[in-house]
């Protein structure tokens, strides 16, 4: 067997190999620890939409000037949020602030 033909069949099933990979996207929902909370459903519905589709779904609090010294309210409104989203979702990794944004990651429970 020559070697030309050996790289054109391994190159071939990894092509083959790339088709059926699953592809899991991650979607980022901005908010911050004063937004309303109208505006919190809307985006919690977004992110149902988005679970629906097998997507998984970051909510990300930004914190700006002196909103950094309670840290709480951005815990307690992630929290919230994962309340809501409880029967279509597990939690992948818990609220962790990180600089100066507290994060929240959500998978679907389809998985």
């Amino acid at each position: 067997m020559d070697f030309g033909k050996f790289a054109y069949e391994k190159t071939k099933k990894e092509r083959e190999a790339h088709k059926h990979q699953k592809q899991i996207e991650i979607k980022t929902i901005r908010l911050t620890p004063r937004t309303s909370g109208f505006h919190k459903d809307v985006h919690v519905q977004r992110a149902k939409q988005w679970l629906g589709e097998g997507k998984k779904v970051k909510f990300q609090v930004r914190f700006k000037g002196r909103e950094i010294t309670h840290p709480e309210l951005g815990k307690q409104t992630l929290e919230e949020i994962a309340g809501d989203l409880s029967e279509l979702a597990t939690i992948e990794q818990e609220p962790k602030l990180e600089g100066w944004s507290m994060t929240l990651l959500m998978t679907p429970t389809n998985l």
